[in-house]
């Protein structure tokens, strides 16, 4: 019988199997951010355990609030710097250099095929889309992790989402998965992998497929995988090109990883996107989910285009070709939060930050910090954002405030209306 990708990357790290359904797994990579790690940090440090397996396998950054908003933040901070110099991690992003973990950590070759990647963050799962295993994980874990480089998970359970069509202009990666986890729910895919398939995935670039597999966990997902092939390993080349001969060399070998033809999936869905209309959410749940018609008119108050699921170059750019020469609707606050400093660079190159500040946006640095409502755009009671974000939590944003997700298109579309509105009447 064939194995999945997922059976694939769990064989290749097994270390232990103390029941049939536990395995322990050698770990490639693991990520840290300055709000779940802290506390990994104090109790190792309490028990007389303050070291990590291995300072090269390390990475990590201060991201959700940067700069320090407070005191608290400040600590949390202050607690990843010093560790990180204890521990000699040369792989750590302070201020200036950071950016939101799951857009730097591939942009600088972190992740690769066939990896296994832990992080105390749900969203860890976008690294997926370059055919790695990777998880968000608790506490417990994430300090075994980083002490020992293994971590303890169970026999992986794989679905198989395929996606065949082609998307209308103005339809993108973002509008696929909300149609997706609409179509799962929240539970769909609890403790499962999804392994995301077909020719629109095929043809999707990287930031595509890391959209994707950013909010597989909003369908109660593990983890979600794209299969590594030519465009992954285009993206990856600055960082392999000493390992291969060339780039045809490093797509043979990525296909080690790929699903075998006879694999078992506890389920496979299919979803032909050719009709697919723009998505927006609604109420408080990810799977609450309609077309933007249905909700066309809803007045907001703050738009935010940014996250580690929308805030690449690539979201830039389309948010920007609707915003041009346009500006933002009276009494509507535009934010916008390039994912890192790299993006933020080529945004100005291409004049994409000067778009967005014509039309009347504020340009913040990397930060995660408005996504969870801790800094940086934080909502008040009663007030609304179109957001690019990943989670529409009651509260997600701010107390009482309502978040709507949607794409970078429809967030902009937003932002000149004043409404939710439909960006294909902005796009040729």
């Amino acid at each position: 019988m064939g194995k999945t990708i997922a059976q694939k990357i769990f064989d290749a790290h097994l270390r232990d199997q103390p029941t049939p359904e536990n395995m322990v797994l050698d770990l490639d990579v693991v990520l840290c951010h300055e709000i779940t790690t802290p506390i990994a940090i104090m109790d190792l440090m309490e028990k007389g355990m303050d070291r990590v397996f291995d300072p090269s396998k390390i990475k990590a950054v201060i991201d959700h609030v940067t700069p320090a908003k407070d005191s608290k933040t400040a600590a949390q901070g202050k607690i990843m710097r010093e560790w990180a110099k204890r521990n000699q991690i040369k792989d750590f992003f302070d201020i200036g250099e950071n950016g939101v973990c799951h857009a730097l950590f591939p942009e600088k070759g972190f992740i690769r095929p066939g990896y296994t990647v832990i992080m105390g963050d749900s969203h860890t799962c976008t690294h997926g889309a370059f055919g790695a295993f990777a998880a968000g994980v608790g506490t417990t874990d994430l300090e075994v992790g980083i002490l020992k480089g293994v971590c303890t998970f169970r026999q992986p359970v794989s679905m198989k989402v395929e996606i065949t069509g082609a998307l209308q202009t103005g339809v993108s990666a973002k509008d696929v998965i909300l149609a997706i986890i609409k179509k799962l729910t929240v539970n769909g895919a609890t403790d499962r992998v999804i392994e995301f398939v077909g020719p629109l995935v095929d043809q999707m670039n990287m930031a595509a497929r890391m959209t994707l597999c950013n909010m597989a966990v909003e369908a109660g997902a593990t983890s979600g995988l794209c299969l590594p092939d030519r465009v992954t390993a285009e993206y990856l080349w600055p960082f392999i090109k000493d390992e291969y001969v060339t780039i045809d060399a490093a797509v043979e070998d990525f296909a080690k990883w790929h699903s075998d033809s006879d694999a078992e999936y506890v389920e496979v869905v299919e979803l032909d996107v050719s009709n697919l209309v723009p998505q927006v959410t609604y109420g408080y749940k990810p799977d609450h989910v309609k077309d933007i018609a249905d909700m066309a008119g809803t007045k907001v108050d703050q738009i935010y285009i940014g996250s580690c699921t929308n805030g690449r170059i690539e979201d830039l750019r389309d948010a920007a070709a609707i915003l041009k020469d346009k500006k933002l609707a009276e009494g509507v606050r535009g934010i916008v939060t390039p994912a890192t400093p790299a993006i933020y660079s080529q945004a100005m190159e291409e004049g994409i930050i000067k778009i967005f500040m014509d039309a009347g946006f504020c340009v913040l640095n990397p930060t995660c910090g408005a996504c969870l409502g801790m800094s940086s755009g934080v909502l008040a009671e009663d007030e609304v954002c179109a957001s690019t974000t990943n989670r529409n939590f009651n509260g997600r944003m701010g107390k009482g405030g309502m978040v709507h997700l949607m794409s970078p298109h429809s967030a902009a579309a937003a932002a000149i209306t004043g409404t939710i509105s439909d960006p294909r009447q902005f796009l040729a």
